[in-house]
Order: structure tokens, then sequence, then C-alpha cells
């Protein structure tokens, strides 16, 4: 049994390596983007409007909502990056309906690359919002003792990201992988259905936990505008 898509090797010359990691993720973007395009190429602002603008129109207030909870004022910066994120992970997982699929948030090799998105996002927007002086200044707060100490916390949620991710959708194929050899029948069947409400739930983790650690780094922003009102 193949834990990780990883170990599906179409083609290998020396050290590089074309896995089902690399075919999966490349055919799941290129539906998310050839489906993206199709459902916004004829956007109307009509009342009347399709059914597939109006299910686009909800995931979109909906990540909106979710990013104004966390405490960022101005959602509509971040819903793209943040709502990328969230809609791939939450459609490779979706996927694992299909037989032999397999999602891969599977493999440490892509929850590894989402992590690094979020770590160069995260001073990416908080520089924009800040500056660059201003967003590193946080970095010595309350005292400059406490530089090392930040600098290590933005390596180790960075790492903490990727293994969470990684580790709760691996658990989730082994699981129904045993399943499988035990009881081959109606159980597994169960068990998958159970493996795409984890899916789901992974997903929308992942993706608040990025919107927490983008509000973090802009939060001085916020403080300052409440202020000012």
């Amino acid at each position: 049994m193949s834990l990780s898509p990883d170990h599906w090797i179409f083609w290998e010359h020396d050290f590089i390596k074309l896995n089902a990691t690399i075919i999966i993720t490349w055919l799941l973007m290129i539906i998310l983007s050839l489906g993206s395009w199709l459902i916004s190429r004829k956007l109307s602002r009509d009342i009347h409007i399709t059914r597939w603008q109006s299910v686009l129109e909800l995931i979109v207030i909906g990540i909106k909502k979710q990013i104004e909870e966390v405490g960022i004022e101005r959602p509509e910066k971040y819903v793209g990056f943040l709502g990328t994120l969230f809609l791939f992970i939450a459609f490779a997982n979706v996927c694992d309906i299909f037989p032999g699929y397999q999602s891969p948030t599977a493999s440490l090799s892509t929850t590894s690359a989402l992590a690094i998105c979020v770590f160069v996002a995260v001073p990416l927007f908080g520089i924009s919002e800040l500056g660059f002086a201003g967003y590193f200044k946080s970095y010595v707060k309350p005292t400059f003792l406490m530089l090392p100490f930040n600098i290590i916390s933005e390596f180790s949620r960075t790492l903490a990201l990727a293994i969470r991710l990684f580790g709760n959708m691996m658990s989730g194929t082994l699981i129904v992988g045993i399943l499988l050899t035990i009881i081959p029948f109606f159980f597994p069947v169960l068990m998958k259905l159970l493996g795409l409400l984890t899916g789901m739930v992974q997903a929308y983790i992942f993706g608040m936990l990025a919107t927490v650690f983008i509000a973090a780094a802009t939060q001085r922003t916020i403080e300052k505008s409440r202020a000012k009102k």
C-alpha cells in the first residue's frame, strides 16, 4: 500500500523525478484554473445571474467573512491568496472519492510548498501594510532580546503548518488502507466519507492559520486605524 503519491514515479533521470504528486498537483491546478475561467468569463451585475456565479459569490463572501472575523479590516486584499490556498487543499482532498486517486496533500513536499507560500506571504503583507522598518520592529518587541525567538517562531510555525496537514492526510489514507484489508466492504465507505470531512476541516484549518499569521503581521495597522476612530 502506497501512503504517498511520491512513491509513484513515472519518469526519473539522475536526481530529477516525475512522480504522481507533481502530475496530480498540476492536473488539479489546471482544472481549478479552467473552472474559474469558465465561471468568471460571463460575470454579470444584473439581478438574474447564473447558478455558477451564485456559487462563486457565496464562496468569495464566505471567505471574506472568515477573514474579517480573524480581525483583518480589508479582507478583499487577502481573499485571493487565502481563498486559493483553501480551494486548492479542499479540492485536492475532495477528489479522494475517485478510485485510485491519492491527494497531493498526503505528500510532505506539497504541504511544505504550501507552508512556504504562507511563510513568504506573511512578511510581504506585513511590509505592504507597515513598511519595511515598521514590520521588522515587531521582531524586537517588547525587547531586543526577543529577536532570535521571534525568528525561530517564524520557521517553527511554517514547519508546523506543513507537518500538521501532511500528518492528518497521510494518517487518513493509512487508516482507510488498513480497513480495506480487514473489512473490505461497507465500513471503508464510511471511512472514506469521514476522510472527506476531515479533508475539508484540514483545508479550513490551514486557511485560518494562514489568516491568523497574516493578521498578526498587520496588527499594528489595525490598531492604529482603530485608535484614529
